[in-house]
């Protein structure tokens, strides 16, 4: 059952006796003078259904600390020894001067209750509905997006150690594996946790023992009982069907019927890098840089500093691409709104999807690749997709093809080329220039244009886009590129958390105060 706050705390008051201690205008002083109507207990009232049971730990104490949590990058452990040593914490959560806090499981508990509630991000909601009533946003209908890498909080594993680490989760928890394992599978002690014994330095012997090692899992695979599997059982099965074909490709002269296996010559598309976070994926940032983790995705205010929106997704796969997450980060959002984004936002998906929504994008265009360097790019050619022609820049006629799966259409101008004078600064291929036609070039040919040509946008673009760089800075400082957890969902939780917490503290540097029942900030917003 929900607890509730006696106001009797252990020990002298420290905010009353100790108030000239906390440090005046900080987020400690302020959830000492206004935690209980910033966290109401009706609040979290959904997340205690039952009037039976101990009492918990007040919420709102839980939502004060959690919110220090994710400001100050304090584990459950870190949390609750300075809840218990450091006065300034005692002094936000409202605890005595000679408390000693609680078990830090509890912060668990209360991150697992909001996770599974129907509002699993209500801190972070709740902290936009004092930005709302402050009025810090009205008027400003700007909103910058960017996103980044988050590392995961676990170690990347090669595809040996991926392969033993799965089939010890099945012998852990699907029941009857044990016997499957003692019966047919002879690569490895499964019940030593470690690497096989082997002499790492000798290919053949690395070869052999890939090929043995998936082997076994097969036979895992195709031995089990047939037998309903509970959650846990479950995962473990499939994540180990995972690993023993993401990485593996059938031997050299074999056919793949044989049970011959090596490691493949590619990577698998959406990988998983650890069978501890199987949500975990090696993204790409860009051609330079990868990192192993999960993306962040952020829409900013540029002009007060204030976090609108944020989401952490997986790092593979289209649905998780910046442009998808974009559409729906400004979603619940009232008003027409300028929409800016580096060249990663700037899919005609995306920009059809605002313009439906009555907003306006002031998105970079991603620049055509050139087929000769300082030559013709697909801009110079004249397409009419209803007529189904393009025409090039020497005046040559081209039909377009039939859409692809994807919309994309293709005109061949082949033999044409030969004798065009313009050649050189158009293709170097013996048969000629080929384009491809996206479904969207109109809208994204007129992006690139009004991106070289408009000085206006380019003013816009340059003065009020940088900024969400400084709020992706703010989002990893303290050690926070590290995500705490496993998973999406706790993690996604922790970064609403996060952002609610630099909000507040924002909020708090622009002069938040509570006057007569009403959020309001003394300062004007430069």
């Amino acid at each position: 059952m929900q607890g509730e706050w006696t106001g009797e705390p252990v020990g002298p008051d420290v905010w009353e006796t100790c108030r000239e201690l906390i440090p005046p205008g900080s987020v400690f002083a302020f959830l000492a003078e206004h935690r209980e109507v910033l966290f109401p207990p009706e609040m979290f009232a959904d997340m205690y259904p039952s009037a039976n049971g101990r009492p918990s730990m007040p919420p709102q104490v839980l939502a004060a600390a959690v919110v220090l949590q994710s400001l100050y990058r304090r584990s459950d452990f870190e949390a609750v020894l300075e809840l218990r040593c450091d006065l300034r914490w005692k002094a936000a959560c409202g605890l005595g001067l000679l408390d000693t806090a609680f078990d830090p499981s509890l912060l668990t508990y209360f991150r697992r209750r909001l996770q599974h509630s129907r509002d699993p991000n209500r801190l972070f909601a709740k902290v936009k509905e004092v930005v709302v009533a402050t009025g810090a946003l009205r008027g400003r209908q700007r909103r910058a997006l960017d996103s980044t890498v988050f590392d995961d909080a676990v170690a990347t594993q090669d595809t040996i150690t991926q392969l033993v680490a799965a089939i010890r989760a099945v012998l852990r928890e699907v029941p009857g594996a044990d016997q499957v394992v003692a019966a047919y599978c002879t690569a490895h002690d499964y019940t030593d946790p470690g690497k096989p014994k082997i002499a790492w330095n000798d290919e053949a012997a690395r070869a052999a023992l890939v090929d043995a090692l998936v082997t076994d899992a097969l036979n895992v695979l195709g031995h089990l009982p047939d037998q309903q599997l509970d959650e846990a059982g479950a995962n473990v099965v499939g994540i180990l069907a995972l690993v023993a074909g993401q990485d593996v490709e059938p031997a050299e002269g074999s056919d793949g019927g044989d049970g011959r296996w090596r490691i493949a010559r590619r990577t698998a598309r959406d990988r998983i890098v650890s069978t501890v976070d199987p949500a975990s994926r090696h993204i790409h940032k860009n051609r330079a840089h990868h990192q192993d983790g999960f993306k962040g995705h952020a829409s900013f205010e540029p002009e007060t500093g204030l976090f609108t929106a944020v989401a952490l997704t997986g790092g593979g796969g289209a649905d998780h691409h910046e442009a998808a997450v974009a559409a729906r980060l400004p979603a619940e959002e009232a008003g027409t709104l300028t929409v800016l984004g580096d060249s990663a936002y700037g899919t005609g998906d995306l920009r059809a999807h605002l313009e439906e929504q009555g907003h306006r994008a002031v998105i970079k265009p991603a620049a055509k690749r050139q087929a000769v360097p300082g030559g013709f790019t697909v801009d110079d050619f004249a397409i009419d997709a209803l007529a189904g022609k393009a025409v090039c820049p020497a005046g040559q006629v081209a039909d377009l093809g039939r859409p692809r799966t994807d919309g994309t259409r293709t005109a061949q101008f082949k033999s044409v080329c030969g004798p065009c004078p313009l050649r050189e600064r158009c293709t170097t291929s013996r048969t000629g220039r080929l384009i491809n036609i996206h479904p969207r070039h109109a809208e994204l040919a007129a992006a690139r244009r009004q991106a070289a040509t408009d000085p206006v946008w380019q003013a816009e673009y340059r003065r009020w886009r940088p900024p969400v760089e400084r709020a992706i800075a703010w989002l990893v400082a303290g050690g926070n590129r590290r995500v705490p957890y496993r998973g999406v969902i706790k993690n996604d939780t922790w970064l609403h958390h996060r952002a609610a917490a630099l909000n507040l503290r924002r909020l708090i540097n622009l002069g938040l105060t509570r006057t007569a029942g009403t959020w309001m900030i003394n300062a004007a917003i430069p």
